[in-house]
């Protein structure tokens, strides 16, 4: 039976020889990747495995430093699709997952995502060298796109985490608000745009290595309200 103590358990085993492993996790908008990555980074980064440095060997990584800037949306007429596969950098979150896997840079510093602004910040995350797991997490990690294909590759495993429907609207829709978006707004934003994306991303799922259910998700702990 699938349990957190076994995810963590399979995520450490994907670095206990010493080398640098990317395990990816992903899923439609609020199913939450976000969560599930956080609780895995405070479970691993005390335990590594045996030979690892007991600091900094386990570093989370999001894909969502790869949006595209709202001024380049607007050049490409894509400011309404923001979220969407083609409002990303694909190839540039490949390279960067290429560097981390050639392992020979002291550190390397990667770009992160402001929620309230909803930009990406460059140069936000330092993976320092002795980071010996990347946790990653992003919508289209799957996703059978030429551009978003050259990423599949350079992950150990891919996780896809899954939460019903119903669920997953309410809790994205309140994510929304809680960052500024009018509650028509939010609704209108998430049952469109989003849930167009979602629709993408859920044919992605049997491409994974793992499909983590709902109601372990639950007792992990769920995307906040």
């Amino acid at each position: 039976m699938l349990t957190f103590a076994g995810l963590v358990e399979r995520a450490r085993a994907l670095a206990a020889d010493g080398r640098r492993a990317v395990l990816g996790i992903t899923g439609a908008p609020a199913a939450g990747k976000s969560t599930l990555a956080g609780d895995l980074l405070a479970a691993l980064a005390p335990a590594p495995p045996p030979g690892l440095p007991a600091h900094g060997w386990v570093a989370h990584v999001p894909m969502d430093g790869f949006h595209l800037a709202d001024r380049e949306l607007d050049r490409l007429g894509l400011r309404e699709r923001k979220g969407a596969p083609e409002t990303f950098d694909p190839l540039g979150y490949a390279a960067l997952l290429r560097r981390l896997r050639e392992d020979a840079d002291d550190i390397v510093y990667a770009p992160g995502f402001e929620r309230v602004l909803e930009q990406p910040l460059a140069g936000a995350i330092a993976v320092p060298r002795g980071a010996r797991l990347i946790l990653t997490e992003g919508n289209y990690l799957l996703l059978d796109d030429p551009r978003w294909a050259a990423a599949r590759p350079l992950f150990d495993e891919v996780w896809f985490v899954e939460l019903p429907d119903a669920e997953r609207l309410r809790r994205l829709i309140a994510r929304h608000v809680r960052f500024g978006k009018a509650e028509e707004a939010a609704l209108a934003w998430a049952t469109g745009t989003d849930e167009r994306n979602a629709a993408l991303i859920a044919a992605t799922r049997d491409r994974a290595d793992l499909v983590v259910p709902a109601g372990l998700m639950r007792r992990v702990g769920m995307p906040p309200d």
